[in-house]
């Protein structure tokens, strides 16, 4: 039977893990809305800064490498796959340390969240498009959102003191056949 510490840590695991869920679901409902209702590249302006728009983008961030050729599709399917699973280890590992798990569970989700794109589509679909005074800033999704508050999450916990992690206690050894 599993420890106390142990148990808590695999309740703790299934609660970021349900918020990447979250993420996930939300980001996947928001792209698929925006299919459905906008043709490729079709732009709704809705405030003098803030436009909802229809992009694929093939590449990373910002479209780097988007015009590379078709091998970044299975190049970033394959980083997105290792840093999940890297980040499932980390949440296994740091239970105890909300923040930093809150920027993991949050990282996880935009990561799958994207990568779903990529493997149906072979892009990402942006959709929020923020702009001032005829400057654009580059189109991006729930996932996209999601990775980048989990990111500044994770600085924000990198800032923090910590608190010198207690020693277990040794554990008393079984006494056999002692009376």
């Amino acid at each position: 039977m599993p420890s106390g510490s142990n148990l808590r840590g695999s309740t703790n695991l299934r609660g970021w893990l349900l918020l990447a869920v979250a993420i996930v679901v939300v980001d996947q409902i928001t792209k698929f809305v925006i299919m459905q209702k906008f043709v490729l590249h079709e732009t709704l302006y809705v405030t003098s800064f803030f436009n909802l728009v229809r992009v694929h983008n093939t590449g990373a961030a910002f479209s780097m490498f988007a015009d590379a050729g078709g091998w970044q599709r299975f190049f970033f399917i394959g980083i997105a796959l290792a840093a999940s699973a890297w980040v499932v280890w980390l949440l296994r590992r740091y239970p105890q340390q909300k923040l930093f798990c809150l920027a993991l569970g949050m990282i996880l989700g935009g990561a799958i969240g994207n990568l779903i794109d990529r493997v149906l589509f072979g892009a990402v679909v942006d959709f929020v498009q923020v702009h001032y005074a005829g400057y654009f800033f580059p189109a991006f999704n729930v996932a996209d959102s999601a990775i980048t508050c989990g990111a500044g999450l994770l600085i924000w916990d990198g800032f923090k003191p910590r608190k010198p992690e207690k020693p277990e206690k040794p554990q008393e050894p079984l006494s056999v056949g002692r009376e």
